[in-house]
């Protein structure tokens, strides 16, 4: 990392997180001469290490991973780098960034007392003032467990999502594992492949193929420019930020995660766990609409794939819909801990966001920052590396770049501004 004066308190900019947000906007501002300091409480990208389990792997290909100056160069552009993989890659970008940080520093609070001064950056190794500011720590802070876990019974082992590491630390028995979009789905996976009966309680996340047509589906879609659409146009707005994403998964050179075969295997699926009753699970009967929901996205996202190809009479293997290879024989709303061997819960329902910590009248009624492409209505004050930010990559090594970008032309046109009325103000008062 780069050399920081221990003496100095104010800088142009405090960026908020070291993950590939932070470290990407920090390239940025390094190449405009614009002095930064990025605090991150844990190491830089940390979470890529510390909330991933061993058989983690990406779930889109290799050359979206595309910060600024470090692209994938290996040589397999297609395939799915593993965990080390991408912490190794990732530790290069640190060195290549260099970026002036300090790790292990918690940001406690940030305010600015008046709107024609600094902001305040309080923290665990003290307080820096910062002219701008920029939120990248993410949006996934508070691991989402619900009460329910309160009442089940002291000797079942419960974790969440980003504490799971693989089959042999937990328990012998079976796995409960509630919630199945992308962590669920490959965790309940990872499980089954161990040879572990597992419970799925299952939600209304949506998936999508691997492979269609003779390519991947990212391709595909890339090619049909969907990763370019900006939120503001898409038919959700910004209400797909609140979408769970799609579950597939790029293990073993990648391939469909269909809970339906996994049922033809050995695992039990459940609609939504709602309650617990003495020892007894309480679901609700929604398992089909469940399946065939996913299924549902799964099918129409391959037809609008098939459309592309007719339309531009692309020479393509044929297609054609999914066809379940399973139904549910009934729907099961109740499941007995005891009689069911079930040890382990894994929690994999997401985060929240906690943005307390920011004392900035930004926020909607859920607590979520209110932005156009990270800039607030806060002059000075933004937000990088959320999900859908302005596109699909934007909480992704594939569209971060692009933000980072963007949101430094702000902070040096900001800059520029601040500049002029400062002069401006001098030239009157010199005229008064």
């Amino acid at each position: 990392m780069a050399h920081i004066d221990p003496l100095t308190t104010h800088y142009s900019v405090a960026i908020v997180g070291g993950g590939q947000a932070g470290l990407s906007l920090s390239v940025y501002l390094q190449q405009r001469g614009i002095s930064h300091l990025v605090l991150e409480k844990n190491k830089l990208v940390h979470s890529w290490r510390s909330q991933r389990w061993d058989s983690f792997c990406l779930v889109t290909p290799n050359w979206q991973c595309n910060l600024p100056g470090w692209s994938y160069a290996g040589d397999d552009p297609h395939g799915f780098m593993v965990k080390d993989q991408i912490n190794a890659w990732l530790e290069g970008f640190v060195a290549h960034v260099d970026a002036p940080a300090l790790e292990g520093v918690s940001v406690h609070k940030i305010a600015r007392p008046h709107s024609h001064k600094p902001f305040s950056v309080t923290t665990s190794q003290g307080d820096f003032t910062a002219d701008q500011v920029v939120v990248a720590s993410g949006g996934y802070h508070k691991p989402i467990v619900p009460r329910l876990a309160e009442r089940l019974p002291a000797h079942i082992t419960q974790m969440h999502s980003a504490e799971y590491r693989n089959p042999q630390a937990l328990p012998e028995g079976a796995v409960l594992v509630v919630g199945c979009g992308q962590s669920g789905s490959q965790i309940a996976e990872d499980l089954h492949l161990a040879g572990r009966k597992v419970f799925v309680a299952t939600g209304d996340a949506p998936r999508c193929a691997r492979f269609y047509r003779g390519k991947d589906v990212v391709d595909w879609l890339a090619d049909m420019d969907y990763y370019k659409l900006p939120v503001t146009q898409h038919p959700l707005r910004e209400g797909v930020r609140d979408n769970t994403n799609h579950y597939v998964t790029g293990r073993d050179g990648g391939r469909d995660i269909d809970l339906r075969r996994f049922a033809l295997e050995g695992m039990e699926l459940y609609g939504l766990l709602t309650d617990l009753q003495g020892d007894t699970l309480q679901f609700q009967p929604n398992l089909q609409a469940h399946l065939d929901h996913a299924d549902g996205i799964y099918n129409g996202i391959n037809a609008s794939i098939d459309k592309y190809i007719a339309t531009h009479a692309i020479d393509a293997p044929p297609g054609g819909p999914y066809v379940p290879v399973w139904q549910p024989a009934e729907e099961r709303t109740t499941l007995d801990l005891a009689a069911s061997g079930i040890t382990t819960v894994v929690w994999c329902i997401g985060f929240l966001p906690d943005f307390a910590w920011v004392d900035a009248p930004v926020f909607n009624g859920r607590g979520e920052p209110v932005h156009v492409r990270g800039v607030t209505h806060q002059p000075g004050l933004y937000f990088l590396g959320l999900p859908w930010l302005h596109t699909w990559g934007s909480g992704r090594f594939s569209g971060v770049a692009q933000d980072a970008l963007y949101l430094a032309e702000q902070i040096e046109a900001h800059m520029g501004n601040q500049d002029m009325s400062a002069d401006t103000a001098e030239t009157e008062l010199l005229l008064s």
